[in-house]
């Protein structure tokens, strides 16, 4: 593989062992007998996908957008954040790294924002505002289970604002506008309340999530791309499939509300994480890798393999805890982290190599 910029590699690569090893814990924290380094390593699961992971690949993509050398270190430290939960440091200076590759996130669209203000570019920035609130709280000693929150918000939010960007969505109606930021203010009140209302706090939450995945449905261009061909459908399936995935999940927390442990909390969280983010993910992979490496990508139907095991390994695993079934549930998840590997092997192989006849060839961000 080919990447004109090798110096962003190592930055990524935080990424993809935060990724790995988060895996890693998950399965251990479903149940299955794994062998961990430390005593409550599995706990880790949560913080090691969204802050290791996540943070670091969004923080590296918008670093890569902006072109300044400063902006690489909010990845820089994330990632190590995520490498000294990993390695055993204590857990408040990996918390403080992250914390800081999340105000270094928030200078980047700061920068951003002050060269292209737009409706998208001030969405984003709000959700790298809310990821760094909630690492502040982790910080301060909130139970990972009401910050997730936060970083689901997060994701959710700065997803919103790549949608409003990649998929030119920032001629919305005047309408449109004041429902989305409707929407937004819905979210934010559910985040706010968590400290003191847990249960209705949930609820809200879940309602904001419901009407952003409505929202989105009907706004974005998804609906008409989904009848074209090669790549383009490919991202139009993985959007629309998330957009289901985002609602089933606000459902799940208006009914289920507030929910610390269990099969009804792994419900909310993996149908949003799972089903919602990394949808986003496999639709954005084919743009985000090449942009970030300045490597020549090639789409292939195979793609779809990790698409369809994605919703297979997801129903059976929200079905077990639905039903209370152990099994389905442990078989499911085992399955989604072997989805996830899958995914990481397509993606890695279609990079650098050369096209064939029924491949399209991803040169550039459209």
């Amino acid at each position: 593989m080919m990447v004109r910029h090798p110096r962003r590699l190592p930055l990524l690569a935080f990424g993809m062992v935060a990724l790995l090893t988060g895996l890693w814990a998950g399965i251990a924290r479903l149940g299955w007998d794994m062998p961990l380094p430390r005593p409550g390593f599995s706990s880790l699961h949560g913080p090691l996908m969204v802050a290791g992971f996540l943070g670091t690949l969004i923080s590296l993509e918008r670093a890569v957008a902006l072109g300044r050398l400063w902006a690489y270190s909010a990845p820089l430290l994330t990632g190590l954040g995520a490498v000294g939960l990993i390695l055993g440091a204590p857990q408040w200076i990996a918390q403080v790294l992250i914390l800081a590759g999340s105000i270094g996130l928030v200078a980047i669209f700061a920068a951003i924002i002050q060269r292209h203000p737009a409706l998208y570019t001030f969405t984003m920035g709000g959700g790298a505002m809310v990821f760094a609130l909630g690492n502040l709280l982790w910080l301060l000693g909130w139970p990972v289970f009401l910050v997730v929150f936060w970083w689901a918000a997060f994701l959710v939010v700065t997803i919103a604002g790549e949608r409003l960007e990649l998929a030119r969505l920032q001629q919305v109606t005047t309408g449109a506008q004041a429902t989305f930021f409707l929407l937004l203010a819905t979210l934010l009140a559910g985040l706010l309340l968590l400290g003191w209302w847990f249960d209705g706090a949930v609820r809200l939450f879940g309602a904001g999530l419901t009407g952003l995945a409505v929202w989105l449905s009907l706004n974005d261009i998804a609906r008409r791309t989904v009848r074209h061909t090669g790549l383009t459908r490919f991202i139009a399936v993985c959007l629309l499939s998330g957009y289901v995935w985002l609602g089933l999940s606000g459902l799940a927390a208006m009914v289920y509300g507030g929910v610390p442990v269990g099969p009804q909390y792994d419900v909310i969280l993996h149908a949003f994480f799972l089903g919602f983010v990394f949808a986003m993910i496999f639709a954005h992979a084919p743009i985000i890798f090449p942009a970030v490496l300045g490597a020549r990508m090639t789409y292939r139907p195979l793609f779809y393999a990790h698409v369809v095991l994605l919703q297979i390994t997801l129903l059976i695993r929200l079905g077990g805890d639905v039903a209370g079934w152990g099994p389905g549930r442990l078989v499911g998840g085992a399955l989604n982290a072997v989805t996830l590997v899958l995914f990481l092997a397509n993606t890695i192989t279609a990079l650098g190599s050369l096209p064939d006849r029924p491949a399209v060839t991803i040169r550039q961000q459209s």
